[in-house]
């Protein structure tokens, strides 16, 4: 028979294997949280801004503790044009932007928003981009110019207007030698429609309408045309056009930064550029409608569609402008390749089984049932 332990062998027996237990724990480390500094292209007023404050929340919630992005308005570190420089050199550790902001280092990268795409929405240029060749494509251009960051498109932008004129236009001969302000692309489109371009930052827009140092311009969609002042400068506001009509916000990070993190936060930051993307298009509708209904009533806007004419004069400058830079630049040809290539498959699918909700909406809301 086994001898009874003692109460008192028993305490020092079971200190000692609560010490044991203690000392065979895992240490808790304590998390360190990663700062990162980025500043957005757009002036601290504009629903842009908020978009990229709205990304930098939802990584920062996921993240707990672990990442805290802080996002500034543009000229906040650097101007609005210098983001992608200022972002590889490490002085920026983010940005958020466009890609056709970075035009002038090739001119392959305004593909990511001007021009037509073959008849593609802006959902469908994404579609391409993640899943058609084109994310690829714009690394290799990236590593082509020297920028070592890492990029993430997101946002499908609606359709942009044709842009603020102070006398609206009828025809492609009442364009030429406006001054006018657009930015990318377009800027060689409207050259070649004999417009005189100035591709002014956002916030530099309404200042020189103003001063009459241009005649018509162009920004983006109701909410931001609205709070920038441009009914203020402007009452004539011509809809629908090619130059814009496929754009999406890119997400800019310092390679070198990006790579220090966690595999775990990357896969955060992954996950909430989809997010973003989504509640972009969602509050963009939302806040535009309300936005153009503002416009119309409250700041009395006239608004026009653009002739048929001038879209049609569009596609024909545009098709010139891409020859020419497609001999210029063995990238340019590339991307254009790749595009096409998608186009011509997932357009046919679009055009084929989307119907035409205006057939609904005008039973609905015009009074005319048809």
């Amino acid at each position: 028979m086994t001898e009874s332990k003692s109460p008192r062998r028993r305490s020092v027996l079971k200190g000692a294997a609560v010490a044991a237990g203690a000392m065979s724990a895992p240490m808790v480390a304590v998390a360190q949280t990663t700062s990162m500094r980025f500043q957005s292209t757009w002036p601290s007023k504009d629903i842009f801004h908020e978009f990229a404050t709205d990304f930098a929340k939802k990584v920062n919630d996921m993240a707990g503790n672990r990442l805290k992005i802080e996002v500034l308005p543009a000229g906040a570190v650097v101007p609005a044009f210098q983001l992608l420089e200022a972002v590889n050199k490490g002085t920026l550790d983010g940005g958020h932007g466009v890609v056709a902001y970075h035009y002038g280092k090739n001119s392959a990268l305004a593909l990511w928003g001007s021009g037509p795409a073959f008849g593609m929405d802006p959902n469908m240029v994404l579609a391409w981009h993640y899943y058609g060749g084109g994310k690829a494509l714009l690394e290799e251009i990236y590593k082509s110019i020297n920028m070592d960051v890492v990029s993430y498109l997101y946002g499908p932008m609606p359709t942009q207007p044709l842009g603020w004129f102070r006398k609206p236009i009828a025809n492609v001969a009442q364009m030429k030698g406006l001054k006018f302000r657009t930015v990318g692309l377009a800027v060689d489109v409207f050259n070649e429609l004999g417009v005189a371009v100035n591709p002014l930052p956002g916030g530099e827009i309404v200042p020189a309408l103003d001063r009459g140092l241009l005649d018509a311009a162009e920004f983006n969609n109701a909410s931001s045309d609205r709070v920038l002042g441009f009914p203020d400068v402007a009452k004539n506001c011509m809809l629908q056009s090619f130059h814009q009509s496929g754009e999406q916000f890119e997400i800019l990070f310092n390679k070198t930064k990006y790579n220090a993190l966690a595999p775990e936060l990357r896969s955060i930051i992954d996950y909430a550029v989809q997010a973003s993307s989504a509640d972009f298009s969602w509050k963009a509708i939302d806040r535009n409608s309300k936005d153009y209904q503002e416009l119309r009533t409250k700041d009395k806007i006239n608004f026009y569609k653009t002739p048929d004419a001038i879209l049609r004069a569009q596609l024909d400058a545009w098709d010139k402008v891409t020859a020419k830079k497609a001999q210029e630049n063995p990238f340019f040809q590339k991307v254009l390749d790749s595009q096409k290539e998608f186009a011509r498959r997932a357009g046919q699918w679009q055009n084929d089984y989307t119907v035409d909700f205006k057939i609904a909406y005008n039973r609905y809301f015009s009074g005319k049932k048809s």
